[in-house]
């Protein structure tokens, strides 16, 4: 009798997890394998389901409005421009945690880039893209795409320049250099590149052509 109530408690036990049991989300223990499978967060608590860009062309951009970078802007509207109506997506996440150079509120930031760069795309909600409370999103980005691709005398040279003025990018392997790192995906959801934060968008604009052309 003791082994055949072993027994039934192990199957009972099997099949409460089978249903979900055994843990208190199950999706919390699911594998983030694609893009597809993140919400980001809107500027006017609105959310996005990244999962209906399925089909898009998606360069996702970590921004700052005080940066030497911050001209970009006008290079990412062109693009914007130029390719939306054919399947270019870009999700403009503004981060703070690079030389405080993102300290406005999302509303502040999004009037900032409408009115100096005549931006027509939305930002998203202000972010972190490191460390412990790094976005999902840039956590699921930097494990697919650790290394930016880009000449390893580029990257020296924008560590150098942060060096000379006491500032900090990158502390872990992985982790995002600095502003306007830019991360290009395909329409299935594939990270075909990482663009370093000197380069620019206008040196792109052949890549997403050919993604949109359905080449890869």
């Amino acid at each position: 009798m003791k082994i055949a109530s072993k027994l039934i408690a192990l199957a009972s036990l099997g099949l409460a997890t089978l249903l979900g049991g055994g843990c208190a989300n199950p999706k919390e223990n699911a594998k983030m394998d694609t893009i597809y499978q993140f919400t980001a967060k809107g500027r006017n608590g609105t959310s996005l389901d990244l999962a209906s860009l399925k089909g898009k062309v998606l360069l996702i951009v970590n921004t700052a409005t005080g940066c030497g970078f911050t001209p970009q802007y006008a290079g990412l509207e062109k693009l914007y421009a130029k390719y939306h109506d054919k399947g270019l997506e870009i999700l403009d996440f503004p981060c703070d945690q690079f030389g405080h150079q993102a300290p406005g509120s999302d509303d502040e930031i999004h009037q900032f880039c409408a009115l100096k760069y005549n931006t027509s795309f939305d930002q998203l909600a202000k972010i972190e893209v490191n460390g412990p409370n790094a976005d999902p999103v840039y956590k699921f980005l930097k494990a697919a795409r650790a290394k930016d691709d880009a000449p390893e005398a580029e990257i020296a040279k924008l560590r150098e320049l942060l060096a000379k003025h006491n500032l900090t990018g990158a502390q872990e392997p992985g982790d995002i250099e600095w502003n306007f790192t830019k991360f290009l995906i395909d329409r299935d959801g594939n990270i075909v590149k990482r663009f370093h934060p000197i380069t620019t968008p206008e040196t792109i604009d052949a890549e997403i052509a050919t993604l949109l052309n359905g080449q890869s």
